[in-house]
C-alpha cells in the first residue's frame, strides 16, 4: 500500500477576535490530518487579521524567513486607561482625565515614534525567560527586565480621534509590540492609554484581503477542502518572500 502524500504548503488565515493563534494551528491541524504545523507569528486572543500558517515539513522549515518582513496593522487605542498588559486583556491600573487634543498635537506625538528605536518588551508576552514565556513570570507578580530591542516604525498615522478612542495605522519592523507602542503614545499625551483593538492586516508580502475567513475552520468537514483550495506551495510562497527582498 502506498503512502498518503500529505499536502505542504502557506495557508493564509484571516483569524477572528477570541480564539488564540495556536487554536487556529490546532483546527487546521485536525482539518488536514497532518501533525507538522506551525505558525509565522502569533496574533493574541483580542486581536484579529493575517494569520500566516506553514503546513507540512517543508513549509515549517520555512517559518523563521516568512517572518522576517514588515508588518502593518490597524489598532484602537483608548486614552485614558491603563492597564497591566497594555492591551484591554489586562486589569485597569490607573485612570487619568483625557486632555483634548486636536489633530497637530496628535501628530507631533506619533512624529516622535517613527523611525528606529529601542522598546521595551512588555512583561505580559511570550518573550522567553529561562525557557518559560515572560507572562508565565508576570502571572505570579514576578518582574523580569528583558533588554530593550531595536525596532523600527517606518509609518505611524492617525486614522481616526473620536473621544477617548485613537485609531492608527502602524507599518513596523519584525518584533514590534503594538501594545507598547499603545502604551508609549499614552504617555507621551500625558493621560495614557491601553491599546484595544489590534488587526494585523500585512506580513510581509502576505495581505489579509487574500485570506480565509478564520470563523470557517470550525467547520471541519467544509474547512479541509477550503484549506486545500487556498494553500499556497511552498515554491509559491518563497517567490512572495523573494519578490518582496528584491524591491
Amino acid at each position: 500500500m502506498s503512502d498518503v502524500i500529505q499536502p505542504a504548503g502557506v495557508i493564509l488565515v484571516d483569524k477572528p477576535v477570541g480564539p488564540t493563534s495556536f487554536r487556529m494551528v490546532q483546527q487546521v491541524r485536525r482539518a488536514l490530518a497532518i501533525k507538522k504545523v506551525g505558525h509565522a507569528g502569533t496574533l493574541d486572543p483580542f486581536a484579529s487579521g493575517l494569520l500566516v500558517i506553514c503546513v507540512g515539513r517543508s513549509a515549517t522549515r520555512m517559518i523563521s524567513q516568512l517572518m522576517e518582513g514588515d508588518k502593518e496593522y490597524l489598532g484602537i487605542l483608548r486614552l485614558g486607561q491603563e492597564t497591566d498588559t497594555l492591551d484591554r486583556q489586562g486589569a485597569l491600573v490607573a485612570e487619568h482625565e483625557v486632555p483634548g487634543l486636536d489633530d497637530e498635537q496628535i501628530e507631533r506625538c506619533l512624529a516622535r515614534f517613527r523611525g528606529t528605536q529601542l522598546q521595551q518588551p512588555p512583561q505580559f508576552s511570550a518573550l522567553k525567560h529561562k525557557g518559560k514565556p515572560l507572562y508565565h513570570y508576570a502571572r505570579k507578580g514576578i518582574v523580569v527586565e528583558k533588554e530593550p530591542r531595536r525596532i523600527t516604525i517606518f509609518s505611524l498615522e492617525c486614522l481616526k480621534y473620536c473621544q477617548e478612542y485613537l485609531h492608527i495605522r502602524v507599518v513596523c519592523s519584525k518584533g514590534t509590540y503594538v501594545r507598547s507602542l499603545a502604551a508609549d503614545i499614552g504617555t507621551a499625551l500625558g493621560c495614557g492609554a491601553h491599546l484595544h483593538e489590534l488587526r494585523r492586516t500585512r506580513s510581509g508580502s502576505f495581505h489579509v484581503a487574500d485570506a480565509l475567513d478564520g470563523a470557517l475552520l470550525a467547520d471541519q468537514e467544509r474547512a479541509r477542502q477550503l484549506l486545500t483550495d487556498r494553500m499556497l506551495s511552498v515554491e509559491e510562497a518563497m517567490a512572495l518572500v523573494r519578490e518582496l527582498t528584491d524591491k
